[in-house]
Order: C-alpha cells, then structure tokens, then sequence
C-alpha cells in the first residue's frame, strides 16, 4: 500500500440506493495547449447526442445529468433559496462561535450525509473549512468575513480552532479538513454519479488528482479539470475562461483549491450559473488528493502538528504564514478563549 493510498480516510458507512444513469462518460487529461481544460465525458452526461472522442488514462465511468447551464444572454437564475428544514434549523441554532466565525459541530460523516441529502433535492451550497489562516484573514477583512457567514456549511480545519472552542465551553466533535473531505465527498459522488470538477494546483494536479481519485472510486465522473494561472482572476478574459469552463461542465460537485478567498470570489461567481450544484473551498487539498504534496503523518495531525511538518517541507513558502502570521494569532486566540471560558 503507498502512503497516499495510507492516508486516505476510511470508506464511510453505506448510502441510500443509487441513482442510475444510462449516461456514460469518461474523465481525461487536460490538453497541454490550455490553461483550464475539461475533461469531456465519452458521452456528455447533459446529453445523450453531444458525443467526445475517449483519451487514454482513465477507465470509463457512468454519468448523470448536471445543472443545465445558462445560455449566453439570458439572465442567470437566482440562486434557490428554499426555507431551511427542520434539521438545518437545529444545526444553524447549534452553530459555535469561535474568533469571530461561526462554525458547524458536525463530524465528517455528517458534512458528507448533508451535502448528499442536498444534492438529492436538487439544492447547491457552499462549504468553507476554516483554519488559523483564514480566521486571521476574517478578523481583518470584512469582505471575506462574508464569505465565511454566507456560506452553507463551515467547518474547523485546524486544531487551534478545535481547542478554542474546547476552552470556550462550546466544544466541536472534531477538526474536518478539505484534504479529507476531497476523498469522502468523492466517494459520496461515485456512489450517486454525480459530476466531479476539480479546480486549482499548479498545471497537471488537478489532472493527476482526478486520476488518483478514480483509481480509488473507479465509477467516479470527472466532468472536467482546471489550472488557472496565479493571478488569472485580474484579467477578464482569463477570468471568463475559467467560469465557462466549470458552467459548460455542468458539474453537481466542484472542488476549488485556489487559496481563500480567491477561490470564495470565484464560487460566489459561479453559484449565480450553478444552483444546483456544491462548492468546497479546499485549500491545498487537490495538491494532497495527487500525491504533489505529501501530508503529515496522522499522530502529527491528531496532535495539530501538521503545520510543523509542512514548514519542514516547504520553508520558503510558509515560514512567515506561520511563524510571523499564524503562530502569534492562534497563541492569542487560545489565551482569550481560556480566559473568557473561565469567567463566562
């Protein structure tokens, strides 16, 4: 067994009867000559005439129809918003506050059930994994504080979050992290034939992380892949390429690694054309799910010693994210919720 097979999470419990498709596609590599390519199913799973020529690399894989995408100059549809269920209520009420954000306690099983459940109904969202990062982000800049509060679902990716909440009196089941979810959403995905974008990582990741996740859940479809440039979202042309390419997929499930809160604008963008269909702002999840990037060994993770083990790595990179940056915000943030936990 490699160790990325290692890491991978458990396959969850089994899901309710699967939805059948008569559709059937294949995920292939993006072609060298673009920027952000999708990969077209054999069969397109929006219909059953618009036929593709198979490239090698991956096994054929059923489909299903996604979203139906808007045509150019029609207006876009307003995102539904259907009055929460009984259920949603209890969890919005259930909801923790940890340094300014306010965070699902919901385990990784049950982020998993509730983006199925949603997609069943025809619904989208947004999920947003929170970490020290992006909470120190959120604590200065009120226009990505919103895209933490608008999303659906919020999650604690990071231990210093975890052991916030903890002291605060308000514990969280546990730290659900993208690099996770990636597998466990996917599997989910397999299961149901629902479309599978991923968006994000240097040019070639997210092809080699569609690869890696098929060969773990071979009935999985890949409706496409995407590797913006750095700094793709200041030229509109770019920017308009990589938004027809995502809605031209119609995916029902879209992975975006491009760092926070580049990827929340982009999803924000996007849900406008997608209604019915789930965003993850995943960080560098796409990078783990390839194999690019190695994760930390599970006790350093358990023990929120993850971010030593990617300094090790990667020290140019992160060494001021989290010894300047991160490092002094999470020992504040520990320090208020231990002293407004006692005397609250």
């Amino acid at each position: 067994m490699t160790d990325r097979a290692a890491e991978r999470p458990p396959a969850l419990a089994r899901y309710g009867p699967p939805v059948m498709s008569s559709a059937v596609g294949r995920a292939v590599v993006p072609a060298a000559r673009y920027t952000v390519t999708p990969i077209p199913p054999l069969t397109d799973h929006r219909s059953a005439t618009a036929g593709h020529d198979p490239v090698p690399g991956l096994p054929a894989v059923a489909g299903r129809a996604g979203t139906p995408v808007t045509r150019r100059g029609a207006a876009p549809p307003a995102p539904r918003r259907p009055r929460p269920d009984k259920a949603t209520r209890r969890r919005l009420r259930r909801r923790v506050r940890v340094a300014g954000v306010a965070i699902d306690p919901m385990t990784e099983s049950e982020v998993v059930d509730h983006v199925v459940a949603a997609l069943k109904r025809g619904e989208g969202g947004h999920l947003v994994t929170p970490n020290v990062d992006i909470s120190r982000t959120v604590a200065r800049d009120a226009g990505a504080r919103r895209f933490v509060e608008r999303a659906d679902l919020a999650v604690a990716d990071g231990m210093p979050l975890v052991w916030a909440a903890r002291l605060l009196g308000t514990p969280l089941p546990g730290r659900v992290t993208g690099a996770d979810l990636i597998w466990s959403l996917s599997e989910a995905a397999a299961f149901y034939r629902h479309p599978v974008y991923l968006l994000g990582g240097p040019q070639g990741t997210a092809a080699q992380a569609a690869r890696e996740l098929v060969g773990r859940h071979p009935k999985l479809v890949i409706a496409g892949v995407g590797a913006p440039p750095y700094g793709f979202e200041d030229d509109p042309e770019s920017y308009a390429r990589v938004r027809d390419a995502v809605i031209a997929a119609a995916p029902r499930l879209v992975f975006v690694g491009l760092g926070f809160p580049r990827q929340e604008r982009l999803i924000a963008s996007l849900r406008r054309d997608l209604p019915g269909t789930w965003f993850v702002g995943c960080g560098s999840a796409i990078a783990f799910a390839a194999g690019t990037v190695r994760r930390a060994p599970v006790w350093m993770r358990r023990g929120g010693l993850e971010w030593i083990f990617r300094l090790t790595r990667e020290p140019g990179r992160l060494a001021r994210r989290y010894l300047v940056d991160d490092l002094p915000y999470a020992l504040r943030l520990l320090t208020v919720s231990l002293v407004r936990g006692l005397f609250s």
